[in-house]
């Protein structure tokens, strides 16, 4: 089998994000969609139960599940494919299908949780998996990344890795986040920064999940 080809967990997960995603696109219930299922800030702070002509919304604390499997168009979605198929099955032999599981769940809602910080009074609906495939993004480089760092001091190399990823990360997604603000197609930078930084969090812990105390040697 190529190690550079997907893995049948991978394929499965992007397989019904496609799904999902191209049947909205192509019957033209994206914007549907999106208000009734897409993460919309401005419900953690509201009472709001649903809007004339769409259809009920999904109860709220499942919204960053279920607007993962939402894309406005085919460029949105075949980027966050592109970027699971890259890294998802490294990061599926590091911490096994159960760990991508968590990271792919953790990671959309703390991407979620840094879009509502971001502007907790938003009535714009967030879509897509970017936020929980940065977690994945994120995983992935503090796993196969670490070796280019040196230590500073008394902060080990893989520490100084960890912050040099999360700032140039953060930098990055906030900058692309400000300048698409208002524009047709707004990139939720703050989403991507929250679901890369729990993918980050999260890796020891899945390694020790699934390798016990080899993890610990390997990271050493």
């Amino acid at each position: 089998m190529d190690d550079r080809r997907p893995s049948p967990a991978i394929l499965t997960i992007g397989g019904l994000i496609a799904a999902v995603s191209a049947w909205l696109i192509l019957t033209g219930g994206v914007w549907s969609a999106a208000i009734a299922a897409g993460f919309v800030p401005l419900r953690m702070t509201s009472n709001i139960a649903s809007i004339e002509g769409f259809a009920p919304f999904v109860p709220v604390w499942l919204t960053p599940v279920t607007a993962a499997f939402i894309h406005d168009g085919w460029l949105h979605l075949g980027v966050n494919l592109i970027s699971l198929a890259i890294v998802g099955t490294p990061i599926q032999r590091a911490v096994g299908v159960r760990g991508v599981v968590v990271l792919l769940l953790v990671g959309a809602y703390a991407s979620i949780a840094a879009q509502w910080l971001a502007g907790p009074t938003s009535p714009a609906p967030m879509i897509g998996a970017s936020g929980a495939i940065s977690a994945l993004i994120g995983a992935y480089g503090l796993l196969f990344g670490g070796a280019r760092a040196k230590p500073i001091g008394p902060i080990p190399a893989h520490v100084v890795h960890a912050i040099w990823l999360g700032v140039f990360w953060t930098a990055m997604n906030l900058f692309i986040g400000w300048s698409t603000a208002g524009s047709e197609m707004p990139i939720a930078g703050a989403a991507h920064v929250g679901g890369f930084i729990a993918g980050m969090v999260l890796l020891r812990p899945l390694l020790r999940w699934r390798w016990g105390g080899r993890a610990n040697r390997a990271q050493d």
